[in-house]
């Protein structure tokens, strides 16, 4: 055979493996965009069963150890346990918050809402103290006119709190569906921590794919339980007590509480001008209302107790990074997704400054900084 009869059998074959490689990569992109716009609209239901899944897996461990071994069982017990505990009470604060924002917005269509005159102090409030008193005032003595002058931005809030209203039944039967996934996952947690090692160590390589699993683990449960839990806690604590005493807009102050908490921002902040409201704008006697100012009091101290109990050495992942993944999941699948985007981002700067610090080319002392840092 010549020379050119072969470059072209060569050539031939090759165009012949280039052409088999494109449709292989093709149809399994295909199957890939295929699968994912299936899976897409319980992306954020499967998310959400995982962390917590990972985060309630060692007492289910625990508690399956003290049922003889019964995985199942332990896992249906804190499952019910935890639509009892958790999701009772965010489904009355969330009922809540509905009905306040509902009402609020028919008072304003029907001019009934009436706002107290504004307190002399307040134009000696630097710079704006003239321009809010008597914006203040003219809301107290005319508040129709003040809501014919804001009307084209009162329209669409009252747009958004409707549609806000409507989706709170959405949001708490995607947190029981979460739940009860989480409990399936939890019965068969050997196998699928198996399998979690098993991705990432095809990912990386083995020993770095059972670094980055228990990495993730580690991470999921830190932020969670750290930052998360306790802000959601103290989040349900304080809603019930506020719903409790008779403050208005209890549930739209739990979420106020639930931001500040990721935030690290202390939830006396909310609860002060509640015990304020007690004693200067509620009908409660003296007993009630001195005991109800002691619970929002140790309620707005709350995480000062649970920190301790839940974050144990700290979250590796920076506070700022934290916040961004909260309030930019807050932003794109509401109260859900502020979970999830924090986890999910504090996850990936661990797994991104335990690359960085891997690298083998780089200084000792630069190695050294970016294990701080990880």
């Amino acid at each position: 055979m010549s020379p050119s009869h072969v470059e072209l059998a060569v050539e031939q074959r090759l165009t012949r493996k280039l052409l088999d490689v494109f449709i292989r990569a093709g149809m399994v992109f295909a199957l890939t965009a295929l699968c994912y716009r299936i899976f897409s609209p319980f992306l954020a239901l499967m998310a959400w069963a995982l962390i917590l899944a990972v985060t309630l897996y060692p007492a289910c461990t625990r508690l399956a150890r003290a049922l003889g071994g019964r995985q199942g069982r332990a896992a249906t017990l804190i499952v019910l346990a935890g639509l009892l505990l958790i999701v009772a009470p965010t489904a009355a604060l969330l009922s809540s918050m509905g009905d306040s924002v509902h009402e609020l917005v028919d008072r304003l269509r029907e001019h009934s809402l009436q706002i107290p005159a504004p307190p002399a102090s307040v134009v000696e409030w630097p710079l704006i103290g003239n321009k809010v008193h008597s914006l203040w005032s003219v809301a107290h003595t005319d508040l129709p006119a003040v809501m014919q002058r804001f009307q084209p931005q009162l329209g669409s809030l009252a747009i958004h709190a409707l549609e806000m209203v409507a989706s709170i039944a959405g949001t708490i039967l995607l947190f029981v569906f979460s739940f009860i996934i989480a409990g399936v996952i939890m019965a068969f947690g050997g196998s699928g921590a198996a399998s979690a090692s098993a991705i990432f160590a095809r990912v990386a390589d083995n020993r770095r794919g059972e670094e980055f699993a228990r990495l993730s683990t580690a991470t999921i449960r830190a932020v969670a339980l750290g930052v998360l839990g306790v802000a959601f806690i103290q989040a349900i604590v304080v809603g019930l007590l506020l719903l409790s005493a008779g403050v208005p807009f209890a549930g739209v102050l739990a979420m106020v509480v639930l931001v500040l908490g990721v935030a690290q921002v202390p939830a006396l902040l909310v609860t002060l001008p509640a015990i304020a409201f007690l004693w200067m704008g509620s009908e409660h006697g003296t007993v009630s209302a001195a005991i109800f100012t002691v619970l929002l009091f140790l309620a707005g101290m709350l995480d000062n107790v649970l920190k301790p109990l839940l974050l144990g050495r700290g979250v590796d992942a920076p506070m700022p990074v934290v916040l961004l993944g909260a309030l930019g999941g807050l932003a794109s699948s509401g109260i859900l997704g502020m979970f999830v985007g924090a986890t999910l981002l504090a996850l990936g700067y661990q797994i991104f400054m335990r690359w960085v610090a891997s690298d083998p080319d780089a200084p000792p002392a630069a190695v050294a900084s970016a294990s701080t840092v990880a």
